[in-house]
């Protein structure tokens, strides 16, 4: 029997404790949608409680299994990891070829499913590992991309450029043609296993990809484009465009990076906007809903800075973003927002945030997660930190993704 954590004993205590006075935040498992007398928007408060690890680089990828203990990447030093609900963080793979990314961690019954990922080469698997055994090959996400290419149905590019203008744009230059379908590229950066099923956002391939436990491949859903942007004289300079684009329309590649599951059944998609991730064109980045069984993608918000991990509470709907570059000075922030109405209610200065988890009222994120040095270097100084999520209404704390009750399935 695995031993309880002093914190999450504590957080448990409180629930207890308040139990009582405010049954509708007892919580409890259901099917078919969220509990509607639970408020979608309520009085939240995020307070630090511990650093789990420190000293990481590039953490940017992390699951918690229902003992409270942690998996995390080292995305850019091709490092898997595990940290106890003690804090103690062990190497559990290290990527089979030197210099391959590791990310996309997910966990389920002891089992845990990542990525190794060479996305210049082509090269995109999803591993397995079980408890006391070695990695293995699950799924070669790369061979499909390159098969089946689902974003090749979006266009990205300019959306209204005069031909004469767009013979001038150099198509190998940093932003390619002028206009394009989408290209073969996979970059696994999320995944989310579930009974029946492994998903995965694919960044490189812009959408959603189903797995089998026996390997077999489907997609899920392909994200759309984002808005059309107009480009300034300052965007045509940075993407070496002639001088005639300016004041025409350019739709970016949506770059999804996280995959949840609400309990109203739909995924729950965070995304990048392409293109330039400082304020010059706006916080771009947004949250999607998905249908996995018929495709169909819904925009919950968008206005986000860097939204690079989500969670989603089980009884509410309330969708947690980790705002890699949110907040007022830029340097990261966890939002949470109502998915019916898409209201943004709640911000919480956090440094640099890049993963998230929600689980009994703890939330666990990545932190500090992507700082580069004067040099653009990642530097050495992630962490896995754990904050305490309070409803300040009725006291105690609040919020769970509902993740363990699924896997006793």
């Amino acid at each position: 029997m695995k031993k309880r954590t002093i914190l999450g004993a504590a957080c448990a205590a409180t629930i207890a404790a308040v139990a009582v006075a405010a049954p509708a935040y007892a919580g409890g498992h259901h099917d078919g949608g969220w509990h509607h007398d639970v408020p979608e928007a309520p009085t939240l408060s995020l307070d630090p409680v511990a650093t789990l690890a420190d000293g990481l680089i590039s953490p940017l990828s992390l699951d918690v299994d229902r003992h409270g203990d942690s998996y995390l990447s080292q995305n850019f030093i091709g490092e898997l990891n595990g940290v106890s609900g003690e804090g103690e963080l062990s190497t559990l793979a290290t990527a089979s070829v030197p210099g391959n990314e590791i990310g996309a961690v997910s966990s389920r019954h002891g089992t845990v499913y990542f990525s190794q990922n060479d996305q210049p080469n082509g090269v995109a698997n999803l591993m397995s590992l079980e408890e006391g055994g070695t990695p293995e090959a699950l799924a070669d996400l790369g061979a499909y991309e390159a098969e089946v290419n689902p974003d090749q149905v979006n266009t990205y590019g300019f959306t209204d450029l005069d031909p004469a203008c767009a013979a001038q744009v150099d198509p190998n230059g940093p932003a390619g043609e002028p206009t394009y379908t989408g290209k073969v590229d996979s970059h696994p950066y999320a995944s989310l296993a579930l009974r029946h099923e492994i998903y995965v956002a694919d960044a490189g391939g812009n959408d959603i990809v189903r797995v089998d436990y026996d390997g077999e491949i489907s997609t899920a859903a392909v994200l759309p484009p984002t808005e059309p942007v107009v480009v300034t004289a300052e965007l045509a300079a940075q993407f070496g465009f002639p001088d005639c684009v300016v004041g025409a329309s350019y739709v970016f590649e949506p770059v999804p990076t996280d995959v949840e599951r609400g309990d109203d059944g739909w995924l729950y998609v965070s995304s990048l906007p392409g293109g330039p991730e400082d304020p010059s064109l706006g916080l771009r980045g947004s949250v999607y809903k998905v249908n996995p069984d018929s495709g169909e993608v819904e925009l919950v918000a968008t206005g986000f800075g860097g939204a690079t991990g989500i969670a989603v509470d089980k009884d509410s709907g309330v969708v947690l973003v980790a705002e890699l570059f949110g907040g007022p000075d830029g340097t990261g922030q966890i939002s949470a927002v109502s998915s019916r109405s898409g209201e943004v209610f709640a911000a919480f200065p956090v440094s640099s945030p890049a993963a998230i988890e929600l689980r009994d009222g703890m939330v666990y994120a990545t932190t500090d997660a992507f700082v580069p040095d004067e040099s653009g270097n990642p530097q050495p100084i992630g962490k896995l930190s754990l904050y305490q999520l309070t409803d300040d209404d009725h006291g105690g704390c609040w919020g769970d993704d509902g993740e363990h009750e699924e896997e006793d399935g």
